[in-house]
């Protein structure tokens, strides 16, 4: 009998390690079929999932409460599965170099529990080899196994898009990989157990790895593109989402938009791409140059808004600025790596401590982060300047009328709006004398 007949049959068990918004969807889906374990060294999360709260937002509280999962924080737990699951994040240092200590700790946790038949496949991000170069010798030195004897490895790259309410675990086609044919099959059939839509199976790990960078990488540098075009027709006078409505009025337009770069994926995975080819003796010019572009966004805005206080005649350093929205990304609670984190950066050098707001993320997670206080829209009553940063549902529901109680009583001219996602009606502001800039 195979590990994927005994993990159907309920004789074996699949544990996944790492219980953040890639991990926990993974687990509640795959609770539903077969019986898992999901391990998180945070033990207040823990405690959340067990309570039935869904902090990522990602499935919902009342599918946290209706799970089978087995949520722990206790790794000896580990030893009562055999098909084991990675998705611990893989940031970069400040450095930009890549930051392999939770896939470094998480492999050492699951050596120590590691038992003979067992499957271990790793979901986070790396550049290629590192399943194979790093996470092995670790596995092999904490159990004492020998891999390919007594245990094999696989790599499946994560694809959750965090936010994301259509395309998710369940319809995005899941690329698979194991060290040989007999492991290539196990996983793909394990995970086609939740994955709907179906895997695909690469002929190696190291095709796998470098699949999940290159995808992430592709986007990075689209964007940065747009970014490039952005600041560009800025100078120019010509409106940059006017062009892209435009130019994608063609069959084949990528539809890509300026904007910042930030989370776990985009804003990260190109560096480890770059580390690994320095490494070989190539110096990266596209990729590279692209992350450059983008991670300058910031500063780059907070200067528009600089020059919007100093052509309005406001005193910069008096100026009150309202950040609307510090995630990551719209609809998502994660603040982590939000480059808004830049425009606060900026805007501080100038004097100006701009208030937050924003409805989706966590206050603890925001002031641990960034050392900021979120505060609710509707105290918001005097500001001399609104920065529309993400795109939160809540954000685009307010019409002329909301965002004109947001500010201090001026003249319309004087009223400041940066959209930065072009989320806002530009001719009607306009119209009614707003100073209205976006990217």
């Amino acid at each position: 009998m195979t590990l994927y007949d005994q993990i159907i049959n309920r004789q074996e068990k699949i544990s996944i390690v790492g219980l953040g918004y890639v991990g926990m969807p993974l687990a509640v889906a795959f609770a539903k079929k077969v019986d898992v374990i999901g391990f998180d060294l945070n033990i207040q999360k823990i405690e959340e999932y067990k309570n039935g709260i869904d902090a990522t937002n990602e499935v919902g509280d009342t599918a946290i409460k209706q799970s089978t999962v087995d949520f722990t924080y206790d790794e000896k737990k580990l030893q009562e599965a055999k098909f084991h699951i990675v998705a611990v994040p893989t940031p970069v240092n400040a450095d930009k170099t890549p930051d392999l200590s939770p896939v470094e700790g998480a492999s050492k946790i699951i050596g120590k529990n590691l038992s003979k038949g067992s499957i271990v496949v790793y979901e986070s991000t790396v550049y290629p080899g590192v399943t194979e170069d790093v996470c092995i010798p670790i596995l092999e030195k904490e159990s004492g196994l020998k891999c390919g004897v007594d245990f094999k490895v696989g790599y499946s790259p994560e694809r959750i898009n965090p936010g994301d309410k259509v395309y998710r675990l369940q319809n995005i086609k899941k690329i698979v990989s194991g060290m040989d044919k007999e492991s290539l099959e196990e996983i793909a059939k394990v995970y086609e157990l939740v994955v709907e839509v179906g895997v695909h199976r690469t002929k190696s790990i190291k095709v796998a790895e470098a699949a999940k960078v290159v995808e992430n990488s592709q986007r990075d540098i689209n964007i940065a593109f747009m970014n490039e075009l952005a600041m560009v027709f800025d100078r120019m006078g010509v409106d940059t989402y006017e062009v892209i409505e435009a130019m994608n009025t063609k069959w084949n337009a990528l539809k890509f938009y300026p904007g910042l770069v930030g989370g776990h994926c985009i804003g990260v995975d190109p560096y480890y791409f770059i580390y690994e080819a320095e490494k070989l003796g190539y110096h990266s010019q596209i990729i590279l140059s692209g992350r450059k572009i983008n991670d300058g966004m910031g500063e780059y805005i907070a200067n528009a808004i600089i020059k919007k206080l100093i052509l309005a005649n406001k005193k910069v350093k008096k100026s009150k600025v309202v950040i609307l929205g510090i995630t990551f990304k719209e609809n998502c609670s994660d603040t982590r790596n939000s480059k808004v984190e830049d425009i606060l950066k900026h805007l501080n050098e100038y004097g100006i401590k701009p208030v937050i707001v924003d409805p989706q993320a966590s206050p603890i997670d925001a002031k641990r982060h960034y050392g900021v206080d979120l505060v609710p829209l509707d105290s918001i009553n005097d500001a001399d300047c609104l920065v529309f940063s993400v795109a939160h549902d809540e954000f685009k529901k307010l019409n002329v009328d909301d965002m004109d109680r947001l500010f201090r009583a001026l003249p319309n001219e004087e009223k400041i709006i940066i959209d930065v996602k072009s989320i806002l009606d530009k001719n009607e502001l306009e119209n009614q004398g707003y100073s209205y800039w976006r990217l």
